[in-house]
């Protein structure tokens, strides 16, 4: 198989060679503190008894699967805790194209890289819908691009790169879609805790057979190696998904879901709400120097990242790998999210040197 490996990390390594003090801004790893509470529950964790060491269910523990599904309105049943966000998507992607119902995934552009990687793992094919200017997706335009061949339609809400957030009406259109045609809406939504304009819906919210929703613990609780997804499937699906996790991964981590489900029965809503914060005053803070660096950008309702784009330096390797040795600034190229964003530039935001990663690009492009 002809398989691309993802740029984040061959840009992450180049700018860690440097020969100057970089700041990084490739990966959407956050910066601040997880919950306490996540921290007592793996201090309590240590000194458990011998079989609390050994493989837990494999489809996520039952207390954990429990109030994740009493959270989201939904039938334990149902739920998959997964590897991260990373395998729930795999899992749902699989079940699409098991259904026999159309080989094409059809995602976004721009798209969040591993989309596509894992549509060529799983056999599929993809079929592209150019996302509006400011990021936001046209159900007319999806419906167009649909066609029999379709096995699912992949969102991500808030998007990563284009930090668009898609509203309940979008939601309802997207599910509409691909009820009638036989496919599957599969709605990434790991940024869930990041929406600066109140508009975000989750496709659960849409009461379907037709529609699968990932989501983890990653983002909202600081953790990203922590590995603790999910996914929510339609009844239909769920054993199938089971037992190919079962296959894939036999169980995930005991520790890491006991400390996630402490923190989830013991963190205050206000730990969400200040790092929700703490990210949109970054993006007042990074967009505003851009107007000073005289970049076109994005201001994005949620999620981690701005697009930027500076006259006569379009968004690839080359400049990205530039930028580092110039500037001292690393981001992700515009070219590695598909091509309708080729000519700009990502960066996220999950640093405390937001505003000093700012004033390196103004100086360089002024």
């Amino acid at each position: 198989m002809d398989y691309e490996r993802p740029l984040f990390f061959r840009v992450m390594q180049y700018a860690a060679r440097a020969d100057r003090d970089v700041v990084g801004m490739v990966s959407g790893n956050p910066d601040w503190e997880p919950p306490a509470a996540l921290r007592d529950g793996l201090r309590a964790y240590a000194d458990a008894d011998t079989e609390a060491f050994q493989y837990p269910p494999s489809e996520g523990l039952t207390k954990l699967r429990a109030e994740i599904a009493e959270r989201r309105g939904v039938d334990i049943e149902r739920v998959i805790v997964t590897n991260g966000t990373g395998e729930a998507n795999y899992l749902a992607m699989a079940s699409a194209l098991d259904r026999d119902a159309g080989d094409e995934i059809l995602l976004t552009d721009p798209v969040y890289p591993y989309y596509p990687g894992k549509t060529e793992l799983l056999g599929g094919t993809q079929r592209y819908v150019p996302a509006d200017e400011d990021g936001q997706l046209d159900p007319a335009a999806v419906r167009e691009r649909t066609s029999e061949d379709t096995a699912a339609i992949l969102v991500n809400t808030p998007n990563n790169p284009t930090g668009a957030v898609y509203d309940e009406a979008t939601m309802r259109e997207l599910v509409a879609i691909a009820e009638a045609n036989d496919a599957l809406l599969l709605s990434d939504e790991v940024y869930d805790h990041f929406d600066y304009s109140g508009r975000f819906a989750s496709a659960l919210g849409v009461d379907s057979e037709h529609r699968i929703v990932t989501n983890a613990f990653s983002k909202s609780m600081a953790i990203t190696g922590f590995r603790v997804g999910y996914a929510v499937f339609p009844e239909g699906l769920v054993d199938a998904a089971k037992t190919r996790h079962m296959l894939v991964n036999v169980a995930g981590s005991r520790p890491a879901q006991r400390a996630v489900l402490n923190a989830l029965q013991e963190t205050d809503p206000a730990y969400y709400e200040a790092n929700r914060e703490l990210m949109a005053e970054r993006v007042e803070t990074f967009t505003a120097a851009l107007d000073d660096a005289g970049a076109e950008y994005t201001t994005p309702d949620g999620g981690f990242y701005v697009l930027a784009r500076f006259d006569d330096f379009p968004g690839t390797l080359e400049n990205v790998e530039r930028l580092i040795d110039e500037a001292g600034v690393a981001g992700m190229p515009g070219d590695a999210f598909g091509t309708a964003r080729e000519d700009w530039l990502r960066f996220a935001l999950v640093t405390p040197r937001v505003e000093e990663a700012a004033e390196r690009l103004a100086a360089f492009f002024g």
